[in-house]
């Protein structure tokens, strides 16, 4: 039987870093990651996202820091 799949959407910031785009999600403290331009960086948030949910799943903490201002889009990540 396949475990049910729970649909998660962040907020996520896209800063342009000059080879490209840093990104960061607000409400997961500590989740960074990059991408050469918009699309790869879209990618690597969504995969970044994906560990991150699956580790403080399976460790049953979670916490929300302020948002802070910047590019913002919501990543939708299946989990």
């Amino acid at each position: 039987m396949r475990k049910k799949e729970i649909i998660y959407q962040y907020e996520t910031i896209f800063d342009p870093n000059g080879a490209g785009y840093t990104v960061t999600v607000p409400k997961l403290p500590g989740l960074v990651t990059e991408g050469n331009n918009l699309k790869e960086a879209r990618e690597m948030a969504k995969d970044a996202i994906c560990c991150y949910l699956e580790a403080v799943l399976k460790d049953e903490i979670f916490t929300f820091p302020k948002i802070r201002n910047g590019h913002k889009e919501k990543i939708k990540v299946a989990v």
